[in-house]
This record gives C-alpha cells, sequence and structure tokens, in this order.
C-alpha cells in the first residue's frame, strides 16, 4: 500500500468528520435561535396578558362610580399585584432587544400613570382619564408592533 492511499483515505476521513462537526454546529445554533425565538414568543405574550388583565382591573374600578373613592384607589393597587406585569417586565428585560424593552418601558409607564390617576379618583368619563387612555393604547400598540418585528424580522 502506498502513501497516496493512506494519504487519501486519512483526508476521506477528516473530510468526513469536519462536515458532521459542520452540519451538527450548524443545527446546534438553529436549534438555538429557534429555542431563543420560543421563549421571547411565550414571554412576550405573558407579558401583553399581564399587560391587558391590569389594564382590564383598572378599567373596571375607573367605571365603578358607586364605589367610594379609597375602595377604588384599593382596586387600582390590586390591579398591578394582581396583574404580576412588574415581574414580567424584567423577564422582557433579559431576553428582549432594546427596541422591545423601551417599548415595553413605555407601555408600563403609561399603564402606572392610568393607575395613578384613578387612584387619585378619575373615572372613565373624565377627560384627563380619556387622554392618558388613549395614550395607553398607542403605547400598548407600539410595544405589540416592536414585538411581532422582533419575532418575525420583519421591521414596520
Amino acid at each position: 500500500m502506498g502513501w497516496g492511499s493512506i494519504l487519501s483515505t486519512l483526508l476521506g476521513a477528516l473530510i468526513g468528520v469536519f462536515s458532521t462537526l459542520a452540519a451538527d454546529w450548524s443545527r446546534a445554533i438553529r436549534d438555538r435561535r429557534a429555542n431563543d425565538q420560543d421563549v421571547r414568543r411565550q414571554t412576550y405574550a405573558d407579558y401583553l396578558a399581564a399587560l391587558a388583565q391590569t389594564r382590564n382591573l383598572l378599567r373596571l374600578a375607573a367605571r365603578s362610580r358607586s364605589t367610594p373613592l379609597e375602595e377604588r384607589a384599593r382596586n387600582a393597587m390590586e390591579a398591578f399585584r394582581e396583574g404580576s406585569a412588574y415581574e414580567l417586565r424584567y423577564q422582557i428585560a433579559l431576553v428582549a432587544p432594546t427596541a422591545v424593552v423601551d417599548a415595553s418601558t413605555a407601555a408600563f409607564r403609561a399603564l402606572r400613570d392610568l393607575r395613578d390617576l384613578v387612584e387619585e379618583g378619575a373615572t372613565h368619563t373624565e377627560q384627563d382619564y380619556l387622554v392618558l387612555r388613549d395614550h395607553w393604547e398607542s403605547c400598548f400598540a407600539e410595544l405589540r408592533a416592536a414585538m411581532k418585528s422582533d419575532l418575525t424580522g420583519v421591521r414596520p
């Protein structure tokens, strides 16, 4: 057996090993990206649901004109505790890109401002409430768009 056949066999084996390693490396990267996207998608969905639940509870507190002011204020504060938006906001900060984190912060602050207004006694028909509600809805729409853009890769 000559050196040529040994070298060609060795070269073929090396090519096979490196091809397999490259394919496995590529698959691992693809799987990790898919897993990261699944984690972001679930975190985004949970956060949007928490914000929506909090908003709904605030809406109920603002619509309760017959409820005493102290109880409405307590209900508004409870809306934030029950909604879990605080906790999920920090998860967003860990997994999301800057654009989503910024939109998340803006939406959260708009919702918090709405809560503060309800705590002060505002009801759902007052002008200040309507302005902040519209601001919240705008921020929430921007947050959803930023999340969708991150998940799909399509920029608005």
